[in-house]
């Protein structure tokens, strides 16, 4: 029977699904049929794929009626990656003298095909590759440049070419012709990872004071909550985002993996999968787009800023100051942890598991204070109340920790005897913290605090009855909302893990208050976590 059947994936946003590339050759009206939902680049690949296999040397069956379907039928199909698995399924399929059918099954092909049959490289291979392994597929014939990124993931067997020609050598054993070098990704990012000339973490030892915002940045890092910092400009709010990542402990496999996916998709460099790999920091100018900040873009949706910081820190320094576009859809990913573009009929989601860093000034100025004879604000009051109005409370209920920074005092930054944790130090507790929720979550999706459903934690991992009972009593009084409600259960959970304690007490419920509310830690309560 002239049919054969080759795979190959499609991506929505960064989920990946297996596609078989069916090709049907038999008698009837000369012509090249593709069906499956192919978007334009998927229905060029007829033209491209019949001129590379005849400038292959390799024969496209002219006289006869070829049909492709590309299925399941239901799933939009994208991309140019489809070609090397078209012109491979044709060629089975016209005649398996030259290409023999079952050589085809279990195999996974990715590729974009030039006129001449050269190879091309594609964006978004690492998460076609993981779509793969979990497809149960074990093998995967892809462009050569993209072999050692494909490698990253466990348990696959990975052929690397550089022409249809040598893939098709390569598949029937025979000896494989040379070629010239597949051409990488055209690219203008250039990224800097630890070993390859990264700049190290900045450091919390060089911080003086703050205590209680040193301990919110701590307490965020261990439960992966997000962070309000608001004070007057110079007040180091800056200073203190830029340390977060310091605080984090180097990223998982698996983590590494997600975040590298996300860079394939988007076309830079991806990570290399080893020990060491440290959490992204992000912080794009309040000037960027929605496209940039969250994914989208012209032709092909891309991940954006959010994304890119997957399993790290997005600052977004000057919030108020981003488009309001920005801002209203940052609900749904601050909520859920993705982010889902919708544009006509496609639709793409991101992973936006990250946490992110608002920061703000008083007033646009950045001079008003609460005192009268400090400050120095030239603001109309209107100009005030319009500013802190686009911190709107949809926004702002999302947010797990809001802390209001203040300027060093001099005395502080010059005692000798002031002697401020490294971020060594602390990463230590964050890390110990994070296991103990690794342990408490193992077998369920989730692994940290800041991920788990409010439902879930309150059926699975209630609060001591006091605890419970202060809870309740901030809900009967209206200074929480129910979504707010959880985020402190889950705040107090990261507090009691921070401080070894196996279930969270009305000790720590009450210092998560205080921290969800922005209202000043107690001595005590600072000595509670950070000891």
């Amino acid at each position: 029977m002239p049919f054969a059947t080759a795979h190959s994936v499609t991506l929505d946003g960064a989920t990946g699904h297996v596609v078989a590339v069916q090709a049907d050759v038999s008698q009837g009206v000369v012509a090249t049929t593709l069906v499956g939902r192919p978007d334009p680049s998927v229905s060029e690949a007829r033209d491209r794929c019949r001129t590379a296999v005849v400038n292959s040397h390799l024969e496209w069956p002219t006289t006869r009626r070829v049909t492709i379907a590309l299925s399941p039928a239901e799933l939009p199909k994208r991309g140019s990656h489809f070609d090397l698995a078209v012109a491979l399924a044709v060629l089975s399929a016209a005649d398996k003298e030259v290409l023999r059918p079952e050589l085809l099954h279990g195999l996974v092909v990715l590729g974009e095909l030039t006129l001449d049959g050269r190879l091309r490289a594609v964006r978004g291979v690492l998460p076609m590759v993981m779509a793969a392994r979990d497809h149960g597929c074990t093998r995967i014939l892809l462009p050569d440049i993209h072999a050692e990124e494909a490698a990253m993931v466990p348990g696959m067997d990975v052929l690397g070419v550089r022409s249809l020609s040598q893939a098709v050598a390569l598949l029937r054993g025979d000896p494989v012709p040379d070629a010239e070098p597949v051409e990488p990704l055209s690219t203008g990012a250039v990224l800097r990872w630890r070993g390859d000339g990264r700049v190290e973490d900045l450091d919390l030892a060089d911080v003086h004071g703050m205590r209680d915002a040193r301990l919110a940045l701590e307490v965020a890092a261990a439960g992966g909550h997000h962070l309000l910092l608001s004070g007057p400009k110079g007040a180091g709010k800056t200073t203190l985002a830029e340390r977060l990542p310091g605080l984090l402990p180097d990223l998982g496999v698996e983590e590494a993996l997600e975040l590298s996916a996300v860079h394939s998709l988007a076309g830079e460099p991806v990570i290399p999968v080893a020990d060491g790999v440290r959490p992204p920091f992000r912080a794009p100018h309040h000037s960027a787009s929605k496209a940039s900040v969250l994914g989208g873009g012209s032709g092909r949706v891309h991940p954006g800023e959010l994304s890119r910081a997957l399993h790290g820190v997005l600052f977004l320094d000057e919030f108020p100051l981003f488009g309001s576009d920005i801002i209203d859809s940052l609900r749904q990913p601050l909520e859920h942890g993705e982010v889902t573009i919708a544009r006509g009929e496609e639709v793409a989601t991101f992973p936006a598991r990250t946490m992110v860093v608002l920061a703000c000034n008083p007033c646009p100025c950045g001079e008003y204070s609460v005192d009268v004879r400090a400050s120095r604000c030239t603001c109309a009051e209107v100009k005030r109340r319009n500013y802190r109005a686009r911190l709107s409370g949809p926004i702002t209920d999302r947010i797990d920790i809001v802390r209001h920074v203040v300027a060093v005092r001099p005395w502080e930054a010059d005692d000798p005897l002031s002697r401020p944790e490294s971020s060594e130090t602390v990463r230590a507790r964050v890390s110990a913290a994070r296991e103990r929720q690794h342990a408490r979550y193992a077998g369920t999706p989730w692994r940290l605090n800041a991920d788990v459903p409010g439902p879930e934690l309150a059926a699975a991992w209630p609060l001591t009855e006091p605890a419970r009972a202060l809870l309740e009593r901030q809900l009967y009084d209206g200074r929480l909302t129910r979504r707010g409600a959880t985020r402190v259960h889950r705040l107090a959970w990261t507090v009691a893990d921070l401080a070894g304690h196996p279930v969270p007490d009305a000790d720590a419920v009450s210092l998560a208050l205080r921290l969800r509310h922005g209202d000043p830690l107690t001595e005590a309560q600072v000595q509670r976590v950070a000891g």
